[in-house]
């Protein structure tokens, strides 16, 4: 080979190492936008103390309060047991969570209702829309609720509020 063309694939060399850099470094900055984002989505992910209110509809205004415990898994996964129902009457909630963007949050679940003789009755179901402070200590979210009978049917709908602080160690 001549000297010229040992340049000429040397500068090829060197052009192909510049373009498979910059396709590197472009995927790079898409893997670390990924994980940002990913990072972003499982801020929620604990488990929380909640403080969650019946309200009239039309009104917004409160009709009871109570406590409840959420915890939002790894993966999308959620759920909760609330002092609102007796034990006895429903179960535990269950459900999934995804992440909106920046810092809101929605969650849908559901939970089975029993008459005081252990007849499943109802199934309750939540959507709630979650803003998540930006400290990811706090959360506060609007929730709709669809109550069904035994066949599926809408029987009744509700609102509720719900003000929620990450349950830590004391």
């Amino acid at each position: 080979m001549t000297s010229r063309n040992l340049k000429r694939i040397a500068v090829s060399g060197a052009t192909a190492a510049l373009v498979l850099a910059g396709m590197l470094l472009a995927l790079g900055s898409g893997l670390k936008a990924g994980a940002q984002s990913e990072s972003q989505a499982g801020r929620i992910e604990g488990t929380w103390r909640v403080q969650l209110t019946v309200r009239d509809c039309q009104t917004g205004a409160a009709l009871r309060t109570f406590p409840a415990l959420f915890i939002f898994g790894n993966g999308g996964t959620l759920s909760f047991t609330t002092a609102g129902q007796p034990p006895a009457l429903s179960t535990p909630g269950v459900g999934v969570w995804g992440h909106a963007g920046g810092n809101n949050y929605s969650a849908v679940s559901e939970t089975f209702v029993f008459s005081p003789a252990g007849v499943w009755i109802q199934t309750h179901r939540l959507t709630r829309t979650i803003e998540l402070s930006s400290d990811a200590n706090e959360f506060t979210d609007t929730v709709a609720l669809q109550i069904a009978d035994t066949n599926g049917s809408l029987i009744a709908t509700g609102c509720a509020t719900s003000a929620g602080r990450r349950f830590e160690r004391m």
